[in-house]
């Protein structure tokens, strides 16, 4: 019975990540490509930030449903020790993200945020992905690579390196993700 209970654990351990969810990245990144288009026609820049906002908003909502989803399906509970580490090291740069855009949104310092949330959102990816295929760091690093770029980059870039940072890598990476593992 004891190495029944651990290799339940160590499955459990295992189990939550690997169903990381590929299909669920993919609308992300579609509703990140319909989110650029709308923030790209707002009149103001506020307008832009509330669309980017609900845009990120609707994210954590859509990667949470699918990943309960993808758990349930697989007969794995979503908050194992696993998906507690993973919400942990995911949460903890999206919520310094979240502190930035106040602090640049106070300072009216608009064009340096699509650099600042790739990177951070990139970080969450990649440090919440150290727990997961590894894939899905590689999809991390990638996000950080175009917040870089989006920082360092001609004023007036960042919003195109945003929509197809954030748009394009969700449907690439979500399409690997999918076929590759499961959904």
């Amino acid at each position: 019975m004891d190495n029944l209970r651990f290799i339940r654990e160590t499955m459990e351990r295992a189990g939550l990540l690997t169903a990381f969810p590929g299909w669920g990245q993919v609308m992300i990144g579609v509703t990140a490509l319909l989110a650029a288009k709308v923030a790209s026609r707002s009149s103001s820049p506020q307008g832009w930030l509330v669309t980017w906002i609900v845009e990120a908003i609707l994210s954590i909502m859509i990667g949470m449903a699918t990943m309960a989803h993808k758990a349930r399906l697989a007969n794995v509970p979503m908050f194992n020790g696993a998906g507690q580490r993973f919400a942990l090291s995911f949460s903890l740069p999206i919520m310094v993200g979240a502190l930035l855009t106040l602090v640049l949104y106070r300072a009216g310092l608009y064009g340096l945020m699509p650099g600042t949330w790739l990177l951070l959102y990139g970080t969450a990816v990649a440090t919440g992905g150290a727990f997961s295929v590894k894939i899905v760091p590689v999809m991390g690093y990638s996000f950080m690579a175009a917040g870089a770029s989006a920082l360092f980059c001609p004023p007036g870039w960042g919003d195109s390196i945003l929509a197809g940072a954030f748009g394009g890598l969700h449907l690439v990476f979500g399409f690997v993700i999918a076929r590759r593992h499961g959904g």
